[in-house]
């Protein structure tokens, strides 16, 4: 089961507020801003700032 688009449309990055979307193999949502990337498990976002990784 993958993320659904309306909640994909309301979460937003817990650090800058930005809007956060799926990456292309579906591990985690990537914050557009500061380029964290908050990891998915059991299909539910890990939105916590200790979780997430910066990635280029």
């Amino acid at each position: 089961m993958a993320i659904s688009k309306d909640l994909l449309e309301i979460l937003v990055c817990p650090v800058c507020k930005a809007t956060v979307e799926l990456k292309a193999d579906e591990s985690g949502l990537k914050c557009v801003e500061c380029h964290r990337v908050y990891p998915i498990r059991d299909d539910i976002p890990v939105m916590l700032v200790d979780e997430a990784r910066v990635e280029p």
